[in-house]
């Protein structure tokens, strides 16, 4: 799968008088209830279409541009974009990506509607829909650095044989970990942390004290 190139979506935005506020701290249970009929909706064109496939490459390419891209995040995020250009950016940024036609309309939508916010949300229930579809279950990985293609593989493996399902790994960095991984597989956690372990010994000894 191809890497997307370093994404500098609100480079050329300017902010104006009349830029449509919306309140990006509306409470999760609203904004995942958006993300998922955005989702929905994506996932169901795209099948109809046949192209789930390329839907989920470009769920990836999004994932890691969110991830790695602070512009990007800041687009989706600041309120002080005019409605048009924050429309114009993220449309410029999921065509240079070469994503899915269903999911360039969907982005575009969401800039209109001002819900480009949901954007993290809408990726996560997307790899869900088509994880489900695939028969696969979505592990949520975190480490202190990004893992390698060796080491995704070999967790997808051992995680399979704990499970006994194919895993799809959803990989994102957290440099507080310090080391180790967190993983979460539907409602089962698994915790290998060095932060994890330094605060069980914290705890441990304010109860000795």
């Amino acid at each position: 799968m191809k890497r997307p190139r370093k994404v500098c979506a609100a480079a050329h935005l300017k902010p104006g008088p009349d830029i449509g506020r919306v309140d990006v701290s509306e409470p999760a249970s609203i904004s995942s209830g958006i993300a998922e009929r955005y989702a929905m909706a994506i996932f169901e064109i795209a099948q109809e279409n046949k192209s789930l496939d390329k839907l989920e490459a470009g769920v990836d390419d999004l994932s890691a541009a969110l991830s790695e891209s602070e512009d990007l995040r800041d687009l989706l995020h600041s309120p002080i974009y005019r409605r048009d250009d924050q429309r114009a950016a993220i449309l410029a940024v999921a065509k240079k990506m070469g994503l899915d036609a269903v999911l360039i309309n969907a982005l575009g939508l969401m800039a209109e509607k001002r819900r480009l916010f949901v954007l993290p949300q809408l990726v996560t229930r997307l790899r869900a829909l088509i994880a489900e579809h695939k028969g696969e279950v979505t592990a949520d990985v975190v480490s202190a650095k990004a893992l390698t293609k060796t080491q995704t593989e070999k967790l997808a493996k051992t995680l399979k044989e704990r499970i006994g399902k194919d895993i799809k790994i959803n990989a994102t960095v957290d440099d507080a970990l310090i080391g180790g991984l967190v993983v979460k597989v539907g409602s089962k956690m698994i915790d290998t942390s060095i932060r994890s372990r330094l605060d069980s010994l914290q705890n441990a000894m304010k109860e000795v004290g």
